[in-house]
């Protein structure tokens, strides 16, 4: 029986499964476990959160049709087959920068683009790195057990970088300022060590001294580029315009007006 299977996954802090392994550990037809997974979402019991992936609602969850992602995401991603991490508003959340409160989840994975999950009350968001990191992303426990997740200064830099894609820097500055609290010098000098988009650390530094021109961090990274060569970049990224003549050591065009609501 699905449901006896399902209860036992429980009993263990799982909270899904896939098809394959209903059908490795049922010995039912495939068509006598469809029927029944329809009787369970039905009931609101399961929900099919991608082709051949399952969700367990329980009684805790089912009202809100949706669980937390923390619960599922290890489990999820080994079923595809894929590096991912938890980042952007979820890491910040996390950490508890969560300052801009989102139903959105984000999640950053190894190329090709997954397509976003939108389904019930989830809204999962995938975004896409061709240079997977070698640092900066780490383990965190859930009920469930393990699932990965951006390192503050990571989640900083991908914030920045994805910016166009996020809603606007505007949006993520107060996020930022409560996310500068979590970061250590490690965890900023082990993503140095190993991060090479100058653009995006020219912008990371030119925020943070905008937050905080006493901060140490936008001196870490300072010290860093300074021995590279840098180019004007602008505050955020556009194709439409070309960085102009800049005054500051960071080398940003702030064709942005900068405005948070911390």
């Amino acid at each position: 029986m699905v449901a006896e299977y399902i209860d036992k996954l429980l009993s263990v802090e799982e909270y899904s499964f896939s098809l394959e392994e209903l059908m490795s550990r049922t010995q039912k037809s495939k068509n006598a476990i469809w029927q029944e997974l329809a009787h369970l979402i039905e009931k609101n019991k399961v929900l099919n959160l991608r082709k051949g992936f399952y969700l367990i609602l329980t009684p805790r969850y089912s009202s809100f049709r949706k669980l937390p992602i923390n619960l599922y995401i290890d489990k999820l991603f080994d079923y595809l087959g894929r590096s991912y991490y938890l980042g952007f508003y979820s890491a910040a959340k996390a950490y508890g920068a969560s300052h801009q409160q989102s139903q959105r989840d984000y999640v950053m994975t190894s190329s090709p683009k997954l397509l976003d999950i939108q389904k019930s009350a989830i809204d999962i968001r995938f975004l896409t790195t061709s240079a997977w990191p070698e640092q900066n992303i780490l383990s965190k426990k859930s009920d469930a057990g393990i699932y990965h997740i951006s390192s503050p200064a990571l989640t900083l830099a991908d914030l920045v970088h994805y910016q166009n894609k996020l809603g606007g820097l505007n949006r993520m500055l107060s996020t930022i300022e409560e996310l500068l609290e979590e970061v250590n010098q490690k965890d900023l000098e082990d993503l140095l060590s190993w991060y090479s988009n100058k653009a995006t650390l020219q912008r990371l530094g030119f925020l943070l001294d905008q937050i905080d021109e006493e901060n140490s961090f936008s001196a870490l990274i300072f010290q860093h580029l300074e021995k590279q060569k840098i180019h004007p970049v602008l505050l955020k990224p556009t194709n439409q315009q070309r960085p102009g003549s800049v005054d500051n050591k960071w080398k940003v065009d702030t064709n942005l007006q900068l405005e948070s609501d911390l």
